[in-house]
């Protein structure tokens, strides 16, 4: 299984795709917005990820709020989405510093407005179950990160089996609290996730106010990392409190490709641990004189460093065999000494 985002190939053994998440963390300032793309790049991150909300295609004036937000959601978009303009604006940016642009579309006519600016959709948890509307995004024949926060494993696996079968598809592990309880974490749900979706690259949208988190998610196989960012973190928002800094965002970005490397399944002699070996392991050694012609006993020998002569475990092998030749105390026995 591969997910392509731009020159990108995102594989099972792949190194950790990192999108640093602006979210509305730029509270409708493109000078906040351009700065973020910036320093994301700075930071080593492969995608800088922003939102395309038309908030009256997305929801009622008036839903419930949850505990993060201070004033209602509508209310939010209005005064800070960005426009259209602003969205094409940023893909230059993007494009012109080398990273790629990615946007979650909040409504199907935000996803045919963006459409031609992502090479693929990402999906909010919000949406996942939203399953009219991805049968339409669909129709756009690009890949879908989705978010999967707030659900059980039979909504995503409805979701899976219709996104899987049509375009390439990267399921992120996903807790929506803000910032999420780590009790509720339950990031071995990435393993099972790996063993139950095999058409899905599995990734981990990550809420919490750290980052350990993540590393842990990489460790377990997720291979798509999303991390909201903020440019300062006393910037008062929604998204305020799950946010990291761009200096978080480089430890991020070095960790994770670090601990990628540490996730080899081969148990194999490694080419610095044989001279090692050569030291560390036992061999087996004479603990007195041993005539030639000697029947060797348990008393003529025993274990020591190093490990170039016959090896300790075959020391019931040894017993019992003839000397060929006189053996110093304190000294290797070689197979050549015996009959």
């Amino acid at each position: 299984m591969k997910f392509k985002i731009e020159n990108n190939i995102i594989s099972r053994t792949s190194e950790p795709y990192i999108i640093a998440e602006a979210c509305d963390n730029h509270f409708g300032n493109m000078d906040y917005a351009i700065k973020m793309i910036e320093e994301s790049k700075i930071a080593g991150a492969s995608a800088v990820k922003f939102q395309h909300h038309l908030p009256d295609e997305e929801m009622l004036p008036v839903i419930p709020m949850s505990d993060n937000f201070s004033e209602p959601l509508y209310e939010f978009l209005k005064k800070n989405a960005l426009k259209l303009e602003d969205h094409i604006k940023l893909k230059e940016v993007c494009d012109k510093i080398g990273i790629t642009y990615l946007c979650t579309p909040f409504s199907f006519k935000a996803a045919e407005e963006i459409n031609k600016l992502v090479p693929v959709f990402k999906i909010g948890s919000g949406e996942m179950a939203d399953i009219p509307t991805l049968k339409k995004i669909i129709k756009f024949k690009k890949g879908m990160i989705i978010s999967t926060g707030m659900s059980v494993i039979d909504e995503i696996t409805r979701t899976y089996d219709l996104v899987s079968n049509e375009v390439p598809l990267v399921l992120m592990n996903c807790i929506s609290e803000y910032p999420v309880n780590y009790e509720d974490m339950n990031l071995n749900v990435i393993s099972k996730m790996i063993e139950i979706y095999p058409r899905a690259i599995i990734g981990h949208s990550d809420h919490s106010s750290g980052l350990f988190t993540s590393f842990s998610a990489i460790t377990l196989g997720a291979k798509v990392i999303e991390k909201h960012v903020i440019l300062d973190k006393k910037m008062k928002g929604p998204d305020q409190e799950v946010s990291i800094d761009f200096n978080q965002l480089s430890e991020l970005v070095k960790t994770g490709k670090q601990i990628s490397k540490t996730l080899g399944d081969v148990k194999k002699i490694h080419p610095k641990e044989k001279q090692i070996r050569a030291w560390a392991y036992r061999s087996i050694v004479s603990i007195k004189d041993i005539p030639k012609g000697k029947i060797i006993d348990q008393n003529d020998i025993w274990c020591k460093r190093p490990g170039t002569g016959i090896p300790s475990y075959e020391m019931e092998n040894i017993i019992g065999k003839k000397t060929k030749n006189n053996i110093k105390n304190n000294s290797l026995l070689m197979w050549e000494d015996l009959e």
